[in-house]
């Protein structure tokens, strides 16, 4: 059934006969007027013919009237009786959905699968799905998530959902903490993370973003008991991994983001946006203690400030038991200087694809929608 309240337009002919009876015009006092026959004329009138620019302004000048009025007539008559568009068309224009696409996140097809499969990626069909994402980073509105870290989330959580992990134990993931802070010295030791995480009962992901988007990681909830970390390895290098995983971690061991999809992260980088709310401040204290121990570091800092030779750097990395790059990373954002000894920034990426459930660079992990 259509719309009961939506208004028919006419077409111009309608309007252009009503003119005609009010000036006690004939359709043959118009063709006159215009320099047409009636013949010529007729199918305008009917609404067979729509009005061209040339008959606008021959209109305008025969009822001294803008030309843009008949056009505009004409233009609404148009849109009213154009074809429908495929749906599938604002489906795709929204959400990122081309680039979902080319990662493989969901299939392409005609508007109602392509719906169905949108709605299955964000849990729409969920009753228990949260409500709005934090957002650590910066937006271009604060009440608006950006549709691509929001797919990037989903898709965290769509591939955590298939993993199997201990029960969630806030005491155990605590008590992992040192286990976790002794792999800091060797970057290849990056690789025992996932497993050490799921002994916890916390599910590991990894990420790709989606193309412009900022996020190093986020702390999401399947439920109460479900922990998820995601993590982008957007900046590939050691001091950002280990910095980022204890900030998630922190925000599961003080359960933040339980009430909505989770706690999205852009912590370090040179652009990244410094944080203001309390559960952001806790975490970041929480991740630089736990890198190198604030009082040691401000030590440091203020003794050698500010002419840190490369051997300072490495002798009190050995005495802080991890390695030099995660002293330089300190350093560097304490000087606001990401040239400082950059050669020390280790890759890390390459070591977590082989043990983390991970998707992107080049690949696509298995998921069911």
């Amino acid at each position: 059934m259509g719309d009961l309240n939506k208004v028919t337009i006419e077409p111009p002919g309608v309007f252009i006969k009503i003119e005609l009876e009010a000036r006690g015009w004939s359709q043959r006092d118009l063709a006159f007027i215009l320099g047409q026959t009636e013949q010529q004329l007729n199918p305008l009138l009917s609404g067979k013919r729509g009005i061209t620019p040339d008959m606008a302004r021959l209109l305008g000048d025969a009822f001294d009237t803008s030309p843009q009025f008949f056009l505009n007539l004409q233009g609404r008559y148009d849109l009213q009786n154009a074809k429908e568009p495929d749906p599938a068309v604002k489906t795709r224009a929204g959400l990122q959905v081309r680039d979902m696409i080319r990662r493989g996140w969901i299939q392409d097809g005609e508007a109602s699968l392509l719906q169905l499969q949108m709605n299955r990626f964000f849990e729409i069909a969920n009753d228990e799905c949260p409500g709005q994402i934090t957002f650590a980073a910066k937006r271009t509105h604060s009440d608006e998530t950006p549709p691509h870290q929001l797919a990037w989330v989903f898709r965290v959580r769509q591939l955590a959902k298939q993993l199997s992990v201990a029960e969630f134990s806030v005491e155990k993931l605590r008590a992992m903490l040192p286990r976790l802070r002794a792999l800091m010295v060797d970057p290849e030791a990056v690789s025992a993370v996932p497993a050490l995480l799921a002994d916890c009962g916390v599910r590991f992901v990894l990420v790709e973003v989606l193309p412009n988007a900022k996020i190093d990681g986020v702390c999401t909830w399947l439920n109460d008991a479900f922990p998820v970390i995601g993590m982008s390895t957007l900046y590939d290098r050691l001091d950002n991994f280990w910095f980022v995983l204890r900030h998630e971690i922190e925000h599961v061991l003080q359960g933040h983001g339980k009430h909505s999809i989770g706690m999205i992260d852009h912590l370090t980088g040179e652009n990244a946006l410094d944080q203001c709310n309390d559960e952001e401040n806790m975490a970041n204290v929480a991740a630089a203690d736990f890198c190198v121990p604030v009082t040691k570091m401000n030590s440091f800092y203020s003794r050698k400030n500010p002419y840190f030779s490369e051997r300072d750097v490495i002798g009190f990395s050995s005495l802080m038991s991890v390695h030099p790059a995660i002293v330089v990373g300190q350093l560097q954002k304490r000087m606001k200087r990401y040239d400082y000894l950059r050669k020390y920034q280790v890759p890390v990426r390459r070591f977590l694809l082989n043990e983390a459930v991970a998707d992107g660079w080049g690949n696509t992990a298995e998921a069911q929608l």
